[in-house]
């Protein structure tokens, strides 16, 4: 028999009440986040706050401009096998949600549970979503459910822990994913990676778990940590065979038994190195962590030390695999250099590695922005660029990546759809971080020569926009781009009385909050 949850009191339901009129969502991010903490998700937030920390100092810019965060967690549900996805929040969002994923290739389709106030305010909702799961928890189809609440449910409460641990053996893994507690897509990926890696762990703690899929390794492995180019597990491989060593599951999984696999790993590679979550359950588990990645000939040589001590390895091996790997890469290195000034900026995460690679590579890269916080894994590498003379900025803004652009003049500018365009207005030659950069070879010999090919090929390309830009002058900018009878001209006192209305406005609703 269904029964209703009792929704905790609140402070304020003004988030809550204000998302029947598609206001929610934009209420700000302060308001959701105290509508959230009064509605109980105070311990979820204050735990975000420490795993993925802003600097409360930049004001508007605290929270670099990425797409929307629970993106990060959905992608990570729709690469797995036999796990489906659920979405609660406002339906724009899951629309938005829904779309880029199928953009960006996912094969199946996205659940959505709807609300309404009323089903916010009286539970409703947060029935409505145990009913889905419970219509969708299928073994004979699925290992896992993940539900996502996004902002509003969030804010609302929505108690998504009281759903069943497992339904008719299927998993259930409710997590809250605001864009007010997670900051980037990159993140929310470790948000889900580590609630299924602490499901996980506990099932291996409670007893036998499933085998692999292709059986169990001969080798001790080294489970890897990030999504990152399908050949670059290989490369990854041939580093460090010669240390007896083998590539263990890549961290978001592809299937929930390769999450055991991981944890029985004897040690984890942080190759992105903001997987706070997932770190410590496999510190909980007793792995040792090692951060950055076998990206160029130093990166490449410290990290198969670190790598070996951290897997056990006698010395004289770590060694041999170190003196193979140098004799491959140094000749790859000394044939394909880069020349030319280079600003770098993404939100992946995997930004200070190519960055990296990059310089080792002869290019003179000066400014290198991440969405991504520090972290204890990406301290080396941030340490490595700073000695070479390069700018490294965490939780970069749009508005720092273009100041890079325009004080450094580069012949390349390397980033992210808006920095691309800007770039390309000013005539540089750019490339997009995530589609040509990091969807490509980066570790070992391989990321020299496949990295280097399409910089030098975009760096080349200074003519093309050298003639675009003599073409196209005197067309005017802004507003008074085109050919006009009457050139458009800017009315500052419209611009000045729109203001004031929104001041107003503003104030109006404070007023109101405030009773």
């Amino acid at each position: 028999m269904a029964r209703t949850i009792p929704i905790q009191k609140v402070a304020s339901t003004d988030a809550v009440n204000a998302s029947s009129d598609g206001l929610g969502c934009h209420a700000g991010a302060e308001t959701m986040r105290q509508a959230a903490q009064a509605a109980g998700k105070s311990e979820t937030l204050q735990q975000y706050a420490k795993d993925y920390p802003v600097d409360p100092t930049q004001g508007p810019h605290d929270q670099p401009q990425s797409m929307c965060p629970a993106f990060g967690s959905l992608r990570v549900g729709l690469r797995m096998r036999r796990t489906a996805t659920i979405l609660s929040g406002s339906a724009c969002c899951v629309y938005g949600l829904t779309f880029t994923s199928h953009f960006y290739g996912a094969r199946r389709s996205v659940g959505y549970v709807p609300f309404s106030s009323e089903t916010l305010v009286t539970g409703k909702l947060f029935e409505d979503i145990r009913d889905a799961v419970h219509a969708q928890a299928n073994p004979q189809e699925l290992d896992a459910i993940v539900i996502i609440n996004l902002c509003v449910p969030t804010a609302s409460g929505v108690p998504l822990q009281l759903l069943p641990k497992e339904i008719n053996g299927v998993r259930i893994i409710g997590i809250d994913v605001p864009g007010f507690g997670v900051p980037t897509h990159a993140e929310a990926k470790d948000v889900l990676s580590g609630a299924m890696l602490r499901y996980a762990r506990q099932e291996i703690l409670n007893g036998p778990v499933a085998a692999p899929r292709g059986g169990l390794k001969n080798q001790p492995t080294v489970a890897l940590l990030g999504e990152m180019f399908p050949a670059d597990p290989i490369g990854i491989a041939q580093l460090i065979s010669p240390m007896g060593l083998a590539v263990g599951p890549t961290v978001p999984t592809r299937e929930w038994r390769e999450l055991y696999a991981a944890l029985d790993s004897v040690s984890v590679a942080a190759i992105h190195p903001f997987y706070t979550a997932s770190i410590r359950e496999f510190e909980a588990a007793g792995r040792p962590i090692v951060g950055s990645a076998p990206v160029g000939v130093e990166g490449t040589q410290d990290w198969l030390q670190n790598i070996g001590l951290a897997s056990g390895i006698a010395q004289d091996k770590i060694d041999l695999a170190r003196n193979q790997a140098l004799s491959s890469m140094r000749d790859m290195f000394a044939a394909h250099r880069i020349d030319g000034r280079i600003t770098l900026s993404g939100y992946e995460g995997s930004e200070l590695i190519v960055a990296r690679l990059l310089v080792e590579s002869g290019a003179q890269l000066h400014y290198v922005g991440s969405a991504c916080p520090p972290t204890p894994w990406n301290e080396a590498d941030a340490q490595w660029l700073r000695a070479k003379g390069v700018h490294v900025q965490f939780r970069a803004s749009l508005e720092q990546d273009l100041d890079a652009v325009r004080a450094f003049k580069p012949q390349l500018a390397i980033g992210t759809t808006p920095v691309v365009q800007k770039a390309k207005q000013m005539g540089i030659p750019s490339l997009y971080f995530t589609n040509l950069i990091s969807a490509r070879p980066l570790m070992g010999a391989a990321g020299a020569g496949s990295l280097v090919q399409v910089v030098k090929a975009a760096i080349g390309n200074q003519h093309r926009f050298d003639t675009m830009k003599a073409f196209f002058e005197g067309v005017g900018t802004g507003e008074a781009t085109g050919v006009w009878d009457v050139v458009p001209k800017e009315r500052p006192e419209f611009k000045a009385e729109t203001k004031r209305q929104l001041e107003r406005l503003l104030k109006k609703r404070k007023a109101e909050e405030m009773g």
